[in-house]
């Protein structure tokens, strides 16, 4: 059987935060008894071995290990670029045998936002030559492995395995995985005899000369992959061309530069077919220090007017938001928060915040602390949030604002969580009668917690949304120091608790709040109903990150939920009925939650089927590639950036996008229509969003050949969008 591995992504990491629910607290791992093959959700991995003229002394063999990737999950090559880790492979071999190093195939470029990357997607092989003495003997040869690899998409998870091997040394030949080596061998680049490599610092840059190369890559742009790292900048533009029958180059150096070696072996790809290996010698030697000392006059000018070429072609295509200040940023922050109430998807939250401000409003003191608690519950919250979203990015992945609600177990646990709540309103059961009594009594001493828990659960349903104001300085924040950044989410949270914290702390303001009386228990009940509605907008988002059979046993887990808090802590159940009715329906739960959690693992890169798309439906999927056909072709491109669990996206695709006014106008000024989804996980939409200054959702952004994108307000309206398509018929 083969092994089992699980390493836990930012998935597992967001799932066991929301684990004290005590509900979804499920795990899956298996032991790990060393075989040939080891598979994780992201890459399956297997050691082969290929001996065409049988094991035995002094006869050629290869082992490997073969990589089977999951789609848009990749490793690294023995220099990963700008991050990641190369595989590692550590052997155990008998006396006699002696394992090379990787013959590493020639690796893709990865472009990760600023960064580029070298490594594996699909399926890669990593042969390794071995030497089997003349004097060993055996009748099989127990090759041993342990292997580390770093697998990535936008998330990066490091990942091992123990391999063993038994093979025979009986004289037939092994070829069983004969097409595996011969494709990694194919993937090699080629070692050309008449190749001349001489290299030397230039000012910043290395300038490489490269003369005899083969007629058929003559003339050809060249992609270039140093084979050691820390040495060149490998997202850094960089200049070439064909001069005398050789190629010619400057490579940016390293402003960090780690090393400084003699020779540098480079691979040079002219095609997806065509790679070369040379190896270039440096003249000259190396300034002292890893800073580079100042550029050239003439180099610089080259790579000035590159790199001016490359900023003008991004600038046009991609429209970068110009940047804020800081002081700027935390004021369109606050704002941004401020606004945030207004939002749809906090309206639930609004109900709970006005009955707390009710049942306390008879006390001013007891107001002004329940204010506070809630401003410490919402600011902590946002900076819990960002503090967790910055740690990932900086580890690596490539998320944005609202980014755990792409976690179908987080959709759950919420779900979970406002069915508990809207039961505990509509007076099916009481949480005092669920918690022990110690921690109920304490609760009572305490309302603060009341309020501080309201703070939470206020973030937790308004963190998806994007307000006005708010998108450019949460761009902007997650691309400064971590400290400028916590103070811009801070704002945030400040903002978002400001009317509550007025109200509280202003008599006036909270002499205006109705005076309670037995209003308030009908109030209550009335205030269930949004609670159940947002576990059917959160049901609806589970059903499209994991179908519809998923989001209905999930259903079920909340219908047995339901029965097992009403058995347990209905207000008008004896100890003997509790006990009667309760041990079933905890049985009953319990199975469900057993048949519902293998729903929430996520197979890597398969996404749930979309819908049937109506023939006459005018939005089409949206791609990078989508984008530049059509302005390529002269048309103006709109692109709605949404996912099923923004509820404004939601709201703004029915009251606006959908009017027939507005879709006449798109069609009458031949406008292509692209809807980029976000419910799960999409490094390429997520890049997108941060080419227009953005990190989360809904974004509005109409694109014009040969112009920046215009992003529109994340309100949207249909006068704001007719307008933006009326400035298409004015002259360029």
């Amino acid at each position: 059987m083969p092994s089992t591995v699980r390493s836990p992504g930012w998935r597992a990491r967001l799932s066991g935060m929301l684990g004290g629910l005590g509900l979804l607290a499920a795990a899956w791992a298996a032991p790990a008894g060393a075989s040939d093959t080891v598979r994780t959700d992201e890459v399956r991995a297997q050691l082969i071995a290929h001996a065409p003229d049988g094991l035995g002394p002094g006869r050629p063999l290869w082992l490997g290990l073969k990589l089977e990737h999951a789609p848009h999950w990749h490793t690294y090559w023995k220099n990963p670029g700008d991050s990641g880790l190369p595989t590692t492979l550590a052997w155990t071999l008998p006396a006699g045998v002696q394992a090379g190093e990787i013959d590493w195939p020639t690796p893709e470029r990865l472009p990760f936002g600023p960064l580029i990357n070298y490594g594996y997607e699909n399926t890669v092989v990593l042969p390794v030559p071995v030497q089997v003495d003349a004097a060993w003997s055996a009748s099989r040869l127990d090759v041993v492995l342990q292997a580390d690899w770093l697998v990535c998409k936008t998330e990066c998870i490091p990942q091992s395995g123990d391999f063993r091997l038994s093979l025979p040394a009986d004289g037939r030949p092994l070829l069983t995985h004969a097409s595996d080596f011969e494709a990694a061998w194919a993937a090699r680049p080629a070692q050309w005899a008449g190749a001349r490599a001489t290299a030397r610092v230039e000012g910043g840059a290395l300038r490489v000369d490269v003369d005899g190369l083969p007629p058929d890559v003559q003339g050809r742009p060249a992609e270039v992959f140093p084979e050691t790292a820390g040495v060149l900048e490998p997202a850094a533009p960089f200049t070439q061309d064909w001069r005398d029958g050789g190629w010619r180059s400057a490579l940016p150096l390293n402003a960090q530069r780690s090393a400084s070696p003699d020779v540098l072996p480079l691979v040079l790809r002219f095609g997806p077919d065509q790679a070369l290996r040379v190896t270039a010698s440096v003249e000259g030697g190396w300034p002292a220090g890893a800073a580079p000392p100042t550029v050239s006059p003439a180099l610089q000018a080259a790579l000035d007017a590159n790199a001016r070429d490359a900023a003008s072609r991004d600038a046009a295509s991609r429209g970068r938001a110009p940047a804020m200040g800081w002081g700027l940023a935390l004021l369109a922050a606050a704002v941004g928060g401020l606004l945030l109430n207004l939002m749809p998807c906090v309206f639930p939250v609004l109900s709970l915040k006005l009955l707390g401000a009710v049942q306390h409003a008879h006390s001013p003191r007891e107001r002004m602390a329940g204010g506070l608690a809630y401003t410490a519950g919402v600011v902590l919250s946002f900076l819990a949030l960002a503090g967790l979203l910055l740690a990932l990015r900086s580890a690596g992945e490539q998320l944005g604002w609202g980014f755990q609600l792409q976690s179908p177990a987080v959709v759950a646990a919420l779900a979970v969580l406002f069915t508990l709540i809207g039961l505990n309103l509509a007076g099916v059961f009481e949480f005092g009668s669920l918690l022990p009594s110690g921690v109920a009594s304490a609760r009572a001493r305490h309302p603060m917690a009341d309020s501080f828990l309201s703070g939470l659960l206020a973030v937790a349903v308004a963190s998806p949304c994007t307000a006005p104001f708010m998108g450019a300085s949460l761009g902007l924040a997650v691309t400064w120091p971590p400290a400028q950044a916590l103070s811009v989410f801070a704002a945030l949270g400040l903002g978002m608790a400001l009317p509550y914290l007025l109200v509280t702390a202003v008599p006036a303001l909270a002499k205006r709040l109705p005076r309670p009386g037995a209003w308030m228990a009908q109030f209550r009940t009335a205030m269930a109903f949004p609670m159940f509605a947002t576990v059917v907008w959160l049901l609806w988002v589970l059903g499209h990150q994991i179908g519809i059979d998923g989001a209905a046993v999930w259903l079920g887990v909340l219908v047995a939920l339901g029965f097992a808090a009403w058995a347990w802590a209905s207000p008008g159940f004896s100890r003997r009925a509790r006990w009667g009715w309760g041990l079933p329906g905890l049985l009953v739960l319990g199975g469900m939650l057993a048949w519902a959690g293998p729903a929430l693992r996520e197979s890597p890169g398969v996404a749930t089927a979309p819908a049937t798309r109506a023939a006459d439906d005018p939005w089409q999927p949206w791609s990078p590639q989508a984008v530049q056909t059509a302005l390529a072709q002269g048309q103006p491109v709109f692109v709605d950036f949404t996912a099923t669990w923004c509820v404004t996206c939601q709201v703004n695709k029915r009251t606006t996008l959908s009017r027939e006014e507005v879709l006449d106008d798109f069609q009458r000024r031949g406008v292509v229509l692209l809807r980029a989804d976000w419910t799960r996980r999409d490094p390429a939409i997520t890049e997108a969003l941060a080419a227009l200054g953005r990190n989360g959702i809904p974004v509005y952004a109409l694109y014009r050949a040969g112009q920046p994108p215009l992003v529109m307000s994340e309100i949207l309206t249909a006068p704001q969008v007719r307008e933006a398509l009326a400035a298409l018929d004015a002259p360029a």
